[in-house]
């Protein structure tokens, strides 16, 4: 049996990504996430079908992927905020083209070049796509580093199945964080369901194209059309969320990723002062887990979206809710990091008022 190892949060991704199966990877330095490639090119060279490139830019980095997943590849990428933003045009290709790829994505202050400190400021432009056109990846949101392994795995899954560019969305702080983690077994790439739709060589069969330029408007159209009702199945098939001490809770709060475990330390310390309050925690966040939270007890009805930035989840979580109950909102943008403590007196707080 395997045995936890104490691994940074973008070491674990990188090692859990080379056991899924991933065999290429090209990328472009910029903090907070440089240990991810670094860990790369060692791995890579160590197998003998491995292919590390650090490109020339973030452009032709996501450009690269997509002549690898063309090719058949387990193919990754890596970036933080403002190299995200870079290769977007290349995520709308991927989507357009049903090519699979992973994306790291380890937050960073933003906008603009910002700082390299933990925030969650690229919720919209993760889970609204990104890039130009109607299209959506599915977006990952670990907690720990044990997710940071468990969901890499489930990320080159989906992306092979759904034939989609999935996100695995982190920050600063859980890309540095080092944490004991039990590593998935290996997967031997050659041992993978096949791909019928590569480009391979054309020798002994028809000829295949892999495109997305559609100039016939109606072609576009009915392509665009396929795409929905693709991330309608995603929706019915994969959305995701973790419930805590929500049983008698009276009011949830909502939060992802590190915001999530800040936001558990602070429920712990107002449950010690009688409090009832619970942790609702997306760990999908497209699809949004709405069944969850339309699944609540109806005693639930205030809720405290949570997270460090000003405020993009918390638009979700009242589309989710529909209607339903008192949302409120407390945040930190831009790279602080709130403590427990600090939470919980705004818990405390909003509990209090509420007269509950």
């Amino acid at each position: 049996m395997s045995e936890k190892v104490l691994m940074r949060g973008t070491h674990v991704v990188a090692e859990a990504a080379v056991r899924a199966g991933c065999r290429f990877y090209a990328g472009y330095p910029i903090t907070p996430q440089n240990e991810l490639p670094e860990y790369m090119s060692d791995a890579m060279a160590r197998l003998e079908d491995g292919t590390f490139i650090q490109a020339e830019s973030e452009l032709a980095a996501i450009n690269m992927v997509i002549g690898a997943s063309i090719a058949g590849a387990r193919a990754m990428t890596s970036s933080s905020s403002p190299g995200i933003s870079l290769k977007q045009e290349g995520f709308s290709f991927l989507a357009a083209q049903e090519l699979p790829a992973v994306i790291v994505n380890i937050m960073r202050g933003s906008p603009g070049l910002g700082n390299i400190a933990p925030s969650q400021g690229d919720y919209f432009q993760a889970t609204r796509g990104g890039g130009h056109g109607d299209y959506r990846s599915i977006v990952l949101a670990p907690a720990s580093g044990q997710e940071m392994a468990d969901l890499t795995r489930k990320a080159f899954d989906y992306a092979d199945r759904y034939r989609i560019p999935v996100m695995i969305l982190a920050d600063g702080m859980m890309g540095q964080m080092m944490e004991p983690v039990l590593l998935p077994e290996s997967i031997d790439p050659r041992k993978l369901p096949p791909k019928p739709w590569i480009l391979n060589g054309a020798k002994g069969r028809p000829s295949r194209v892999i495109k997305s330029l559609l100039l016939d408007p109606s072609v576009e159209e009915a392509h665009n059309w396929k795409l929905v009702r693709k991330h309608e199945m995603i929706g019915r098939e994969i959305s995701d969320a973790e419930t805590d001490l929500m049983d008698d809770a009276r009011i949830a709060v909502i939060a992802y990723g590190t915001a999530a475990r800040i936001a558990k330390g602070a429920i712990k310390r107002v449950r010690e002062t009688g409090l009832k309050v619970g942790l609702l925690r997306p760990v999908t966040l497209w699809p949004f887990p709405e069944k969850v939270f339309r699944g609540l007890d109806e005693s639930v009805e205030n809720f405290l979206v949570f997270e460090m930035s000003t405020g993009q989840m918390l638009e979700d979580v009242k589309l989710s809710l529909a209607g339903r109950g008192e949302v409120h909102f407390y945040g930190r943008p831009g790279g602080p990091i709130p403590t427990p403590d600090e939470v919980a007196k705004v818990i405390s707080r909003l509990y209090h008022r509420q007269k509950l």
